[in-house]
């Protein structure tokens, strides 16, 4: 019996990522930040949403074992990278430039009786050149940062599967897909000025270094939705930036305000003890809107972290009547 599964990496540059001097061009119209993708893959989306423009790199890991009376007796390995390329509009014109890919880099399969996992890493760079000075030798460079994703999955003979986000670059964004198509996780934080830095020669998978990623489970489609009517909306939302172990809200305290997670990990906290985790895209804070006006957990900063902070009566009761349904 053929046993066959995936794991698809999308990484996505989302709004208000970038900073410094490299901004500029984003704030400009020159450049853009990417579009969130969807929340499910179909086949042959990865393909349509290079040619779109829609993501900075694509790691698609494909494998098969073969099973003979609940032992391994054989497998396989496919899978594709994707490196997009990057639209600057120039008055009337846009000039393309092709992203440059890297080898893609597969470990040796480790093999059991019954069960086989699989490590495939996919990145590269944006071909457009990016003069600035870096961490370690040269000191200074031209081109750009490297970006990529290494996935990890493990097919087992009882027709089981995981999958693991292993190491990534500490920017962009990087969503993970599972065998289904549908978003399950995210790379929970992301660190323009440390990747722009550091992220050259050495310090990448072709050299001698990956970095280990903070994920998160993905948000629902509701808040995804509701995000973007918030961010697309009319007037722009205050932010906040807050450092690890600092708290947003505390339990117990008046509030009348939600809080959309732009990046970063949050430990919600219930009478002192630590009961689930949120990441970027969740949105909360509903259930003070909805239940007298006073928080009912603490939410303390994880890692560094950005927040929108949203006006209770920027979302409609039925959608916060919804959110919080989902949470219970």
């Amino acid at each position: 019996m053929r046993i066959e599964k995936t794991v698809t990496a999308i990484s996505w540059i989302p709004s208000e990522a970038i900073e410094g001097m490299p901004k500029v061009p984003f704030e400009l119209g020159i450049g853009h930040y990417d579009e969130p993708p969807p929340d499910r893959l179909a086949p042959g989306d990865l393909p349509r949403l290079q040619d779109e423009d829609r993501f900075r790199e694509a790691n698609f890991l494909k494998a098969w074992i073969e099973v003979d009376n609940g032992r391994v007796v054989g497998h396989g390995q496919a899978g594709e990278a994707f490196v997009g390329s990057t639209t600057f509009r120039l008055g009337p014109k846009d000039v393309i430039f092709a992203g440059v890919p890297y080898d893609t880099l597969r470990s040796e399969p480790e093999v059991t009786d019954d069960a086989v996992r699989f490590v495939q890493t996919v990145g590269g760079r944006a071909g457009f050149p990016a003069p600035r000075r870096v961490r370690g030798k040269p000191f200074f460079r031209i081109n750009g940062a490297t970006a990529w994703t290494t996935l990890a999955l493990t097919i087992r003979a009882d027709g089981s599967a995981e999958h693991e986000l292993v190491g990534a670059s500490g920017f962009p964004r990087h969503w993970i897909y599972g065998n289904d198509g549908v978003l399950v996780q995210k790379a929970g934080t992301i660190d323009f000025k440390i990747w722009y830095r550091e992220s050259h020669g050495e310090r990448t998978p072709w050299g001698e270094e990956d970095a280990p990623a903070v994920v998160t489970a993905a948000e629902s489609e509701l808040e995804r939705r509701l995000s973007r009517e918030i961010m697309q909306g009319g007037a722009a939302p205050e932010r906040k930036r807050l450092e690890a172990g600092e708290t947003l809200v505390e339990q117990g305290a008046p509030g009348d305000e939600l809080y959309l997670l732009l990046d970063g990990v949050f430990a919600v906290e219930i009478d002192g003890e630590e009961v689930a985790e949120v990441g970027p895209g969740a949105l909360v804070g509903e259930r003070a809107l909805l239940e007298g006006g006073t928080r009912k957990a603490t939410l303390r900063a994880a890692t560094p972290a950005r927040v929108a902070v949203v006006p209770g009566d920027a979302v409609d009761r039925v959608a916060l009547e919804e959110l919080a349904e989902g949470r219970r």
